[in-house]
């Protein structure tokens, strides 16, 4: 029998999102999966556009629940979905026509317990959000932490496009209401004792922030909950995720030497950007968006770096904030 995926989405007013990804999963050529819509107390609605797809043949099943955040919206439909394995998307995701088919065929050929993809921009994102999804998969700014061929620690599965078999989570149990909640989980897998590998082509095509003020705030949260994440695994934090924190240093550093020393010191930084701009020149063939692409690496670095240094210096140095058996216990609702 063939092994039935069920497609798990929290959504929150994201309405015209869902429909691109409904129109995306209609035109698989492999057709035994679930969708399952868990709209986590919206105030604009998606139940029409998942109506209007049930009509025209998608199996979707579609919940509607109070506001508690993107993970128990995540454990809500797992606890109602029916598939052998669970596919996480975010909902400003648009799968690839063979995307079950190639994850069907690279799965029967090598069972794995829990995988992840990397992402992608689809020729119709824009040129900023292009620029952005540059930044976030090139080694230059990311150390191909995100399914890049060159990685500088464990391939560690995002939700934007990240699976595991039933099994998985009968054992481990569900994703945490925190941030980075997909690292959580995937390391509590592995901690398990499971497998866990990279797909490299069951990608996605993902939108991201289509603004750069809106980036900035998602890469600074990244940096905070990457402390959050050491005080729950001592000996996750590796010298990739010290990166963006050293940059900012370092940059600052620069500016400063090249202000009232000498200019010279400002060609160290200048080189960097530079090669990040011909690296996105020769990804993307576009010049626009190699522009853009520095800007974006300017605002990833800096903005994971800093909510880095920030958490670092609250969380560790002064301990201030909740004690972290606390967090974990309001993030499991106790």
């Amino acid at each position: 029998m063939a092994t039935l995926y069920s497609v798990i989405v929290p959504v929150y007013n994201r309405p015209t999102e869902v429909y691109d990804l409904c129109e995306s999963l209609l035109a698989q050529s492999y057709k035994n999966f679930e969708l399952v819509i868990v709209e986590d107390g919206s105030t604009v609605r998606c139940d029409d556009v998942v109506e209007s797809a049930r009509q025209r043949g998608l199996n979707v099943s579609y919940y509607y629940k109070e506001n508690e955040g993107r993970s128990i919206a995540r454990n809500y439909g797992m606890e109602r979905a029916s598939g052998d394995y669970f596919i996480f998307f975010d909902s400003d995701c648009v799968i690839p026509p063979e995307y079950f088919a190639t994850l069907d065929r690279e799965l029967g050929e090598l069972p794995i317990d829990c995988f992840g993809g990397p992402d992608a921009a689809h020729e119709s994102f824009s040129d900023t959000q292009k620029a952005i999804n540059y930044s976030m998969t090139s080694f230059l700014t990311t150390g191909g932490i995100r399914g890049g061929r060159v990685q500088l620690e464990k391939f560690v599965p995002r939700t934007f496009n990240m699976g595991f078999s039933r099994r998985v989570y009968e054992r481990v149990g569900g994703f945490r209401e925190m941030f980075s909640e997909d690292i959580d989980m995937s390391t509590r897998i592995r901690q398990a004792g499971f497998s866990i590998g990279l797909i490299r082509n069951a990608f996605v095509w993902h939108k991201r922030r289509v603004d750069f003020k809106r980036f900035f705030r998602q890469v600074y949260v990244f940096g905070m909950s990457r402390i959050t994440l050491k005080l729950l695994y001592p000996d996750s934090l590796k010298l990739v995720h010290l990166l963006p924190a050293l940059f900012v240093i370092g940059l600052l550093a620069f500016i400063i030497a090249g202000v009232f020393v000498s200019p010279l010191w400002l060609l160290p930084p200048l080189i960097y950007f530079v090669a990040v701009f011909i690296g996105a020149l020769l990804s993307t063939k576009s010049l626009k968006i190699a522009l853009l692409a520095v800007p974006a690496a300017l605002i990833q670095l800096c903005g994971y770096g800093v909510g880095f240094i920030k958490a670092f210096v609250v969380k560790i140095l002064l301990r201030k904030g909740r004690n972290i058996n606390e967090e974990i216990l309001i993030r499991k609702g106790k």
